[in-house]
């Protein structure tokens, strides 16, 4: 799918992070980014809380025009060992990570599918989630959070597979250890340690890398039902 001015973008967790970056990256390309993030006192962001089916159905219904992309960035990390982590806290995780996720693909999807065609492929929209790397090896006390993001890794080839019919494409992305504001209370000494593990380049990963991406995924018609890893090569022990 093309980029350009009036291309509709959904960005979630858009305050910080990840999800900042690429607010910031595709500004310059498209003058029509719908942010969305809970925490926020920038009116240029719309507050919403992803669990909440309803709410993203009221801002939704309200939206000027249906986003042909939609980007979700919106989560939290979470590390305890499993044996002090309680049932609540284990279905909270889930539920912002994975059921809100989950709540916002299909309502979108829903609207997307009634739009007209666009570019050489018939595509109507494209959706990015946001998967990590601790989905495939997670750490000692990331049960809750690795199996959040193993479901969104998980769930990227059936959904692309459901919405292909309707020119819809669904792609993951799984990040490595990012420079984000998560890293910024991280003691020196641990993160020379993750960084001593990353092949190349030596170093934790560039938000905006994760913005490129995003912008190649939408570009590139061919990406569909994949989560690609952006580690640096990273392979956790």
């Amino acid at each position: 799918m093309n980029i350009h001015k009036n291309l509709p973008i959904l960005i979630t967790g858009a305050a910080s992070g990840l999800g900042a970056a690429t607010a910031k990256f595709l500004s310059s390309y498209t003058s029509k980014l719908i942010l969305l993030d809970k925490n926020s006192v920038d009116k240029k962001i719309i507050p919403c809380d992803i669990t909440d089916e309803n709410q993203i159905k009221s801002i939704l219904d309200n939206l000027a025009e249906i986003p042909r992309v939609c980007i979700n960035c919106a989560g939290v990390i979470f590390s305890k060992k499993a044996i002090y982590t309680s049932s609540d806290e284990f279905k909270k995780i889930l539920e912002i990570n994975l059921t809100g996720n989950f709540n916002l693909v299909k309502l979108i999807a829903d609207k997307m599918r009634k739009l007209e065609r666009v570019s050489g492929d018939n595509e109507r929209g494209v959706m990015i989630n946001t998967s990590s790397i601790a989905a495939f090896e997670g750490q000692p006390g990331q049960a809750a959070y690795s199996a959040s993001k193993g479901a969104i890794a998980s769930m990227t080839l059936p959904l692309a597979r459901e919405f292909a019919p309707y020119g819809i494409r669904v792609m993951a992305i799984a990040p490595g250890v990012m420079e984000t504001p998560m890293m910024s209370g991280v003691r020196e000494d641990i993160r020379e340690e993750i960084i001593s593990h990353i092949p190349f380049p030596k170093r934790l990963g560039e938000p905006l890398e994760f913005a490129m991406l995003v912008k190649h995924i939408i570009e590139n018609s061919y990406l569909n039902g994949s989560v690609i890893r952006l580690d640096g090569g990273l392979r956790m022990e």
